[in-house]
């Protein structure tokens, strides 16, 4: 069954996302980032060219001819065909609709009212499934 973990109360959705990205990458890790849309699809992808100096996170849009040799890819497509199954990081609003297509899925929760609010509604949904859950809370030890 697919392991969620909730990252909560995270300043900086896309930062933290490359962060993650970054040490998943390290121990070797695909990973398919999800958006809400394709502005955020943007952000993302500017953000993870640029947020360091020294590391290299190779990544394409889903969607894209590479998807399949690219560990990293970038959609906002719940019907996306996504070569990779071993790590969702969600930074949407809405539950994926291939959650238990993946080993383990990270939704990462703002500190803003609405997304939290969105991000509880899914959390109690995981729950009510029976879905293994963990909870870290940023900032806090």
């Amino acid at each position: 069954m697919t392991r969620i973990d909730f990252h909560t109360n995270v300043p900086d959705k896309i930062a933290y996302a490359c962060r993650l990205v970054r040490k998943a990458r390290s121990a070797r890790h695909k990973v398919v980032l999800m958006t809400d849309d394709a502005s955020q699809l943007a952000e993302l992808d500017a953000a993870m060219w640029t947020f360091s100096a020294t590391d290299f996170l190779p990544h394409v849009a889903a969607s894209d001819v590479l998807a399949t040799q690219t560990p990293v890819l970038l959609t906002d497509n719940d019907a996306a065909d996504l070569p990779h199954r071993e790590l969702l990081i969600n930074l949407s609003r809405r539950t994926p609709a291939t959650l238990d297509q993946f080993a383990r899925v990270i939704e990462i929760i703002s500190s803003d009212e609405d997304d939290a609010a969105a991000g509880r509604k899914r959390y109690s949904a995981y729950k009510q499934q029976a879905y293994p859950l963990t909870h870290f809370v940023t900032g806090k030890s």
